[in-house]
């Protein structure tokens, strides 16, 4: 029997329409695909100028020659350096423009709290990798979801470092440059001096405030997924779900704070001393005391109070997001067992839909006891095991709430 010709025409129309449509729908696909592989490839580039920068100011010591040479190289010129200018540069008859003491304790100050920074954190690189200290490591299991809020925070670190120290070299700049103009010595050797201590000042800040902004990188990325876990109980999830994702979260932060409690507490401890042997020294000083021969003392107690700053202001804010979890989570336990009853958590969804079926609306049967007035609609009986199923998930939400209020 021959097929008509008509037909044959309509199958390879339909044939032909369909295939645009398959075509439509794979595009945006391969759109999300590509937008997450340029995501992927700015983030790792990202990373890796970061792990450049720690590099250069010597803070990857995976090595036995970058460990000499980030130390060598911070000894020369963060330490040997001032040192040498400080003590060859000494004029005896000129304490209205320079004292010694007061250059001295400077230098000691800026050096320790900078040789904390490459001690600490230098440890934790060396011992995790850069990826897994920040805790954006590609096996983990969230690092495809928060992808441009890494690459926001991790260019917040460089912004926040440059509006960190700019501030503080105009005004250590222009203490040199006045310093130059009132000591009335060879221009080219006071320019010189000027730019060497410049130089030797603005690479110990630079290591100094680079861990304390490191330290605030790794609360704001981890404050990322905070701000995601009340999201997630929007969700409806297995509650064992809400417990692992609690569980890792007070896993990192226990990691933050195992990784960064010495450097923290070595910080505060120089910067408080640094303080209080500022104050004892400007207050029992004989001599004048102006901008030119003091004005270090001001300058070195800015930048260390900004270092101090951004770690309380990284702490508080990390601080705050986990005190904020468990009152989210323990708002979502209350919400959920004090919610009406759920017939779809039961396993009742299709019993419900094959009485409407059976049953129009209206005509669902009502049964009424002889002895009293009290009438019951009609509802499907439970079986054992869906009351199993709900008294697990009623248990597993009382432990859940019971965990958080430990966090």
């Amino acid at each position: 029997m021959a097929v008509p010709v008509t037909d044959i025409e309509a199958e390879h129309n339909s044939s032909t329409t369909e295939t645009p449509l398959i075509t439509q729908s794979q595009e945006p696909e391969q759109e999300e695909e590509e937008e997450l592989k340029d995501t992927q490839a700015q983030l790792s580039k990202s990373l890796h100028r970061l792990e450049c920068f720690l590099k250069l100011l010597g803070f990857c010591q995976c090595s036995v020659l970058s460990f000499t040479l980030s130390w060598l190289c911070f000894l020369l010129l963060g330490v040997s350096l001032p040192l040498i200018i400080i003590n060859f540069s000494y004029c005896s008859n000129c304490d209205k423009y320079e004292i010694r003491v007061f250059e001295l304790e400077i230098l000691a100050s800026q050096s320790l709290v900078a040789a904390i920074s490459i001690i600490c954190i230098s440890h934790n690189l060396r011992k995790y990798g850069a990826r897994k200290f920040l805790f954006v490591d590609h096996h983990h299991g969230h690092m495809t979801l928060f992808l441009e809020e890494y690459l926001r925070k991790i260019h917040g670190f460089f912004q926040l470092l440059a509006l960190s120290v700019l501030p503080c070299f105009l005004l250590k700049a222009a203490r040199e440059v006045i310093h130059v103009v009132c000591m009335h010595s060879s221009w080219w050797q006071s320019v010189g001096v000027a730019v060497a201590l410049l130089v030797s000042w603005t690479y110990s800040t630079v290591i100094y405030l680079s861990g304390t902004a490191l330290f605030h990188l790794v609360c704001n990325l981890q404050v990322i997924h905070f701000e995601n876990y009340g999201k997630l109980l929007e969700r409806d999830l297995d509650v064992s779900v809400y417990v692992e994702e609690h569980m890792l979260l007070k896993y990192n932060l226990s990691k933050i704070s195992h990784r960064f409690r010495i450097f923290l507490l070595l910080e505060f401890l120089v910067v408080t001393a640094t303080q209080f042997v500022a104050l004892l020294e400007i207050t029992g000083e004989s001599g004048i005391i102006n901008f030119v021969n003091g004005g270090d003392f001001a300058v070195s107690s800015i930048v260390e109070l900004v270092g101090i700053v951004i770690c309380l202001n990284a702490a508080a804010k990390i601080s705050h997001r986990a005190q904020g979890l468990g009152s989210v989570a323990s708002r979502w336990h209350a919400s959920v067992t004090c919610s009406p009853y759920d017939a779809s958590h039961l396993g009742m969804t299709n019993n419900m839909d094959s009485l409407e079926t059976a049953y129009p609306s209206g005509s669902v049967p009502r049964y009424y006891s002889g002895s009293d007035l009290e009438s019951a609609d009609y509802v499907p009986t439970l079986t054992n095991a869906q009351l199993a199923s709900y008294m697990s998930m009623y248990h597993k939400q009382q432990a859940f709430g019971t965990y958080t209020y430990l966090f």
